[in-house]
């Protein structure tokens, strides 16, 4: 519902906008007619670690008003545009030279470079891209795949759907690492929320488990760090399999549920 209302609210934003340029553009050709001028909301600063690129108009040689050229500069106004750099695709070539020994006539070659995927045609900034794009954009990868074609890179599905499989299995020792760090800690806050998952038919409900670490406000050093599970429901089964109970990492204290949320305190066993 709430993606629904920003959906409609963006195009009533883009509407009025697009209304208000047609009227300026009607007002400029009456004479002495003012335009239409709708509220704004004020627009934030642009970060300023944006680079900045300055392109200076001179000023004018001569005064245009005499045509004196005693001329002196007394201030300048700046004008900040956003603009972006479309994204490039290049094929990078390693080229990796033979040699052969007269000597002992053997051959050597310098070693393969090192690939996140074994074996893999993606280069670590693709595939960075296209993790971010279907997991934290949630960006499929059938609709990846159109946008590369629209800008000349025709990618099947299959294929991209390897490189995630391959991407995912690289990165799970991190995953059991954060685990650790997490499942560590004196103190555990835990949330379920409710995430759309497309069935046969319908559109059925799962759930997002986190569990976050974080001891700043207790004055704690451990840096905060956040973990995610999946679950096609809301079982009890599936937090006590998240929470290494029995193993002597932590033990769950009694939980307190609210509404809309969930607090898990935990302290170490």
């Amino acid at each position: 519902m709430l993606d629904q209302l920003e959906l409609q609210l963006e195009e009533l934003e883009a509407t009025a906008s697009q209304d208000e340029a047609v009227a300026q553009i009607a007002a400029c050709k009456v004479a002495g007619t003012p335009g239409f001028e709708r509220c704004r909301p004020s627009r934030q600063p642009f970060p300023e670690r944006l680079p900045r690129e300055r392109r200076v108009i001179t000023a004018p040689c001569a005064c245009p008003a005499c045509g004196g050229k005693r001329l002196s500069r007394i201030g300048e106004d700046i004008t900040e545009t956003l603009e972006v750099i479309p994204r490039q695709w290049k094929v990078i070539q390693t080229v990796r030279e033979k040699v052969a020994c007269r000597d002992c006539q053997k051959i050597s070659q310098p070693p393969a470079p090192f690939h996140v995927v074994a074996r893999g045609w993606a280069g670590p900034s693709f595939l960075a891209i296209m993790l971010f794009e279907k997991y934290g954009q949630h960006q499929p990868l059938n609709r990846q795949v159109e946008r590369y074609g629209r800008e000349g890179v025709p990618l099947s599905l299959s294929t991209l759907a390897d490189q995630v499989g391959a991407a995912a299995a690289v990165l799970e020792p991190l995953h059991h690492r954060l685990a650790a760090h997490v499942m560590s800690a004196e103190r555990l806050h835990g949330d379920d929320t409710t995430v759309p998952v497309l069935a046969r038919g319908k559109t059925a409900t799962g759930r997002i488990w986190t569990y976050v670490r974080d001891d700043r406000s207790f004055g704690g050093p451990a840096p905060p760090a956040a973990l995610f599970f999946y679950s096609p429901n809301r079982a009890g089964e599936h937090p006590r399999q998240h929470l290494p109970i029995g193993q002597g990492f932590c033990r769950p204290m009694p939980m307190a549920v609210m509404p809309g949320s969930m607090m898990l305190a935990a302290n170490l066993g």
